[in-house]
């Protein structure tokens, strides 16, 4: 990759970029609330399991398939990604996020003018249907940035990881080293898990996690939290 990309690739994965993920755990609050996820120990097995079965395994072959539809011009084909990955958002919650984040990164690239004219009309239009989920519009600032999709999903993983991470640190709570550490650990599964994604045909992705979707749906109750999910 070259100094351009990376930089520009960095920003995107910055826990800088405001569209506001910093504000959802994605149920891991509920699940530190009720002891679940207690520790570092369990923390790292939440944040694991959901990273390889779940992010790795569902969001980040549905950005790849996003992104080469985007460089293809293949604006339908977007439509209906974006619409397949919303479909499969298990809780309100979920679909709420993905849409407020989607949605955030729009207005950022509406700012920038870094989209093709005919990428961001196709963006308004599904802004102004469903919604854009936050997969679609994170394809489209890849693609117009000329990021390569490997490293696009190194990325993209790298975000949704250190984003659980500061959660664990805010709901358990854990200290700062004990999030480095779990960074560390789990950061070195990255690269294979962006490979496995890139080369994995749709038909076969799978985000079957009910614990997961148990703890979002919970959260949606709860009495007493700091995250929206």
């Amino acid at each position: 990759m070259t100094r351009a990309p990376l930089a520009r690739l960095l920003q995107l994965v910055s826990t800088t970029l405001p569209v506001g993920a910093y504000s959802y755990s994605q149920g891991l609050e509920w699940a530190a609330s009720c002891g679940v996820v207690r520790d570092e120990a369990t923390a790292g097995e939440w944040i694991a399991a959901v990273l390889e079965h779940g992010i790795a395994a569902w969001d980040a072959p549905w950005v790849a398939a996003l992104m080469c539809a985007l460089e293809r011009r293949r604006y339908s084909e977007v439509a209906e990604l974006n619409a397949r990955f919303l479909a499969g958002r298990e809780t309100r919650e979920l679909r709420a996020e993905t849409l407020q984040t989607g949605g955030s990164l729009l207005d950022l690239l509406r700012d920038a003018d870094e989209l093709p004219v005919a990428a961001l009309r196709a963006l308004e239009a599904l802004a102004a249907a469903d919604g854009v989920a936050f997969p679609t519009a994170w394809a489209a600032v890849a693609v117009a940035r000329g990021i390569a999709t490997e490293e696009a999903l190194v990325g993209y993983l790298w975000s949704w990881l250190e984003n659980s991470v500061l959660a664990a640190l805010k709901s358990i709570p854990l200290g700062q080293r004990a999030g480095q550490r779990l960074l560390t650990r789990l950061g070195g599964r990255l690269d294979a898990l962006a490979a496995t994604a890139a080369a994995c045909p749709l038909e076969q992705c799978c985000n079957l996690l009910p614990g997961f979707a148990l703890a979002s749906m919970h959260h949606e109750s709860q009495y007493t939290r700091l995250f929206r999910s």
